[in-house]
This record gives C-alpha cells, structure tokens and sequence, in this order.
C-alpha cells in the first residue's frame, strides 16, 4: 500500500470506457469529469483520458478514465490500451440494439487483451430517451449482467442519472480488491512474496509511465 501512496491520493485508479461508436462514452466522461454535458457529437480522435480524485470511505482515489471513442468503428483497440486497466465500463445504448448485441464482442476483447481480474460494469445509457424509442428492456441488460456476474446500471450522461453512482460503485469494487491483496501479500511465503514484489514493481514502473503523461 505505501508504495502506491502519493502525497495527493491513496489509490491510483485506471479505467476505459468500451463501447459501439456513438452510445455516449465521452459524454458519460464529461458528465463525470467535470459536471458537464455536450450534445455535440465529437468523435475522438484517438484516445483521451480525464482524471477526477474522489473520496471513497476516507480514502483519496484518483481516477484516470481513458476513452476509446473513434478506435471502435475499426474493432482495433490495441492491447496496449488495455493493459494496466483496472475497471472497463462497457456502454451501450438502450435504444439502439446493435450497440448491446455488440457488449458480447467487446467482453470477448477484454477477456482477450485486459488481465485476469479487472474489474467489469455493464452501463445502458440514454436511459433518459423516450420509452417508445427504448430498444433494450432493463430486465435484459439485467439478464447479460447476471450471465457474465458483473454489475449494471442505467445511466443518462444529459439529465445526469447515476452517473457519479457508476463511477463510484466500480472504484469502490477495485479498491476494495487493491487491498485485499495488499492485505494478503504479507502473510505468505517468501518465495511468492518475492514474484509478488516483482510483478509490483513493474506494476509501479507502468504507474509511473502513466503519471508522467
């Protein structure tokens, strides 16, 4: 844990936001990042990334959440993109079915490219739209949550709707799993204890490359 200490938070949190083009992911990322929303569709040219730190049971976490807006229409998201990614929101959008048909593509890529343990959420936005435009029912994002055991919210990034709550709910799940292995690291025996120093470290060196940027 003191090794991931900095003086201005406790935790150093990486998340992306995966999804069709066009279901809000920079949107939500606005909302979130700084309180506002833009209607105007700008499509990413690459990929950009927005901190926010945030207060979690007393603790200051900092979170770096990346967008991948504007790679997707090519399906080429790099590993690279992937890697040291904490928590992966996928989005979609609940009035257009094709963009949650396509969650399955995106958790294939993640189980592909991401690490073993990150951190999973399952975000319908434009839940703000009007029913009659609804493409997806509720109770089947609920349904593809519960298949893969990840959590799931409905979010409008336009009227604001549980946006800080998704955010908030996957930072508290990674934190709680940040230290539940520091806490387990101590305990074991020093032959496992040293593989585990070594794969901090270099855990640490990304870290760092991250901060630099």
């Amino acid at each position: 844990m003191a090794a991931r200490a900095r003086s201005d938070y406790d935790y150093l949190i990486k998340l992306l936001l995966i999804g069709d083009s066009g279901v809000g992911k920079s949107c939500l990322l606005l909302r979130f990042s700084d309180g506002s929303f833009t209607t105007s569709f700008i499509t990413t040219i690459g990929i950009d990334f927005k901190i926010r730190t945030i207060e979690l049971d007393g603790k200051r976490i900092k979170l770096q959440i990346w967008d991948t807006a504007g790679q997707e229409r090519v399906r080429t998201i790099t590993t690279a993109y992937y890697r040291g990614a904490m928590g992966i929101l996928l989005v979609y959008d609940v009035t257009d079915e094709s963009s949650f048909n396509n969650i399955k593509n995106w958790i294939r890529n993640i189980e592909q490219h991401a690490s073993d343990n990150v951190n999973k959420i399952l975000v319908g936005n434009k839940a703000d739209m009007d029913e009659s435009k609804r493409a997806v029912p509720t109770s089947k994002g609920q349904a593809l949550a519960d298949e893969y055991g990840i959590k799931f919210f409905e979010t409008s990034a336009k009227t604001n709707m549980n946006v800080d709550e998704v955010f908030f709910s996957i930072a508290r799940d990674i934190k709680q799993r940040l230290a539940e292995s520091d806490s387990k690291a101590e305990p074991q025996s020093l032959k496992i204890n040293q593989s585990d120093q070594g794969a901090g470290s270099a855990q640490a060196g990304q870290t760092s490359a991250c901060c630099g940027s």
